[in-house]
């Protein structure tokens, strides 16, 4: 009777994980999507911004993690074949260019973190969620506050509290690493 009953409990464990992760798993391609929609729409007359796809997955116990990795300016003139270090005009163009760009892809993750939280139901509200963004870059760049990595996160009951207190809340609600 008891081997019944532990293999009857095994089996309602499985079955439930798998509910949970057939749940899950079309939740995060939808945001997946989402992010990637967001994140190529942040400069319009750019359409090469995103490279590859977000990708996000649930940590159990953790949360829900998404990675993206972008080029914040297009149009270089450098490729492997030509590996020539452009003129330093250019060099101060680009780099001019990427610290604006940094500066309004920050606030847009904020949003995107906040938005990312509210579309996950699934997730418990003590968990994280978590957007990583990685900064592709060429050798010859001026690197001076120009991250390579974005991180932002922070408990998704918090960031549901702070997206409706405003701006402010938000920013108390989300953690940033970058480096």
């Amino acid at each position: 009777m008891k081997t019944k009953l532990i293999i009857g409990a095994a089996v309602a464990c499985v079955a439930a994980l798998a509910l949970e992760a057939a749940v899950a798993r079309p939740a995060i391609a939808a945001v997946e999507a989402g992010l990637d929609g967001k994140y190529a729409g942040l400069w319009p007359g750019d359409q090469f911004l995103v490279l590859g796809t977000t990708r996000g997955l649930y940590l159990d116990g953790y949360g829900a993690v998404f990675t993206t990795e972008l080029k914040l300016v297009t149009g270089l003139p450098v490729t492997p074949m030509t590996p020539a270090i452009p003129p330093k005009d250019y060099i101060e163009q680009v780099y001019k260019e990427k610290i604006e760009r940094v500066a309004k892809l920050r606030t847009a993750m904020r949003g995107f973190l906040a938005d990312t939280a509210s579309s996950l139901d699934m997730v418990p509200a003590d968990q994280q969620i978590v957007l990583a963004v990685t900064l592709s870059r060429y050798r010859w760049e001026q690197t001076a506050n120009v991250p390579t990595h974005i991180l932002m996160q922070g408990r998704r009951s918090d960031l549901l509290s702070a997206k409706a207190a405003g701006p402010a809340a938000l920013d108390q609600a989300i953690k940033v690493q970058e480096y």
